[in-house]
């Protein structure tokens, strides 16, 4: 049972201070991180995704510093077992296949803030989101007082992620070993995250 419920010693933890979480030891993802840039690499990647019935889910935009500047949606990162996609969207586009991954009611795509994320992948294509879950709705359900994937991680995962790259620029032409190892990591702990936290929600539902 423990590998499916939050780590012991955070299990009656309802929030983690800034303090706790920085005394953390600091971790990433350290499986294949796949980088998709073109049209047919995006097809195989979603016929790897489909096979799963969770995908770890984020977005990164380049970040705007002036007034009235906006940039639309360039990383979608979807995590499974072992592997990060980390889907370029300002080269493939929202295509086909990635609608079909959206629209998909049957594979929950787990994320924080999916919202928002959602709306900007949707000025891109227009697609219905379907089996979207949302990481701080479900922990408040469990009764859990954090919803930033940070606190969340520190708490249910027991270590801490760097978020140094969270503001770099994410239409580069290449993306940086920093990039991609940022970004593969707040997929990979969406999906890490979801596991725990449903497996809770059940045990508390039971």
């Amino acid at each position: 049972m423990t590998s499916s419920s939050p780590n012991n010693h955070n299990h009656s933890r309802l929030t983690i201070s800034h303090e706790e979480i920085n005394v953390l030891p600091l971790r990433a993802f350290d499986g294949k991180i796949t980088v998709v840039t073109e049209e047919n690499q995006l097809i195989k990647a979603v016929n790897d995704l489909q096979k799963y019935d969770v995908i770890g889910f984020d977005t990164e935009t380049r970040p705007a510093f002036k007034k009235g500047q906006f940039y639309n949606v360039s990383l979608l990162q979807l995590a499974i077992p072992k592997k990060v996609y980390l889907i370029r969207v300002s080269h493939t586009g929202v295509t086909d296949p990635l609608i079909e991954l959206f629209q998909n009611h049957n594979i929950i795509k787990t994320g924080v803030g999916i919202r928002d994320d959602i709306k900007a992948l949707q000025k891109l294509n227009k697609f219905s989101a379907q089996g979207f879950e949302d990481l701080a709705t479900l922990a408040k359900q469990v009764g859990l007082q954090v919803e930033s994937v940070k606190k969340l991680t520190a708490l249910i995962l027991g270590f801490r992620i760097s978020k140094s790259a969270q503001t770099s620029n994410w239409e580069a032409p290449a993306l940086t070993e920093k990039q991609l190892e940022y970004a593969a990591t707040d997929a990979w702990v969406c999906w890490e995250l979801y596991q725990r936290l449903s497996a809770v929600k059940k045990i508390e539902n039971e």
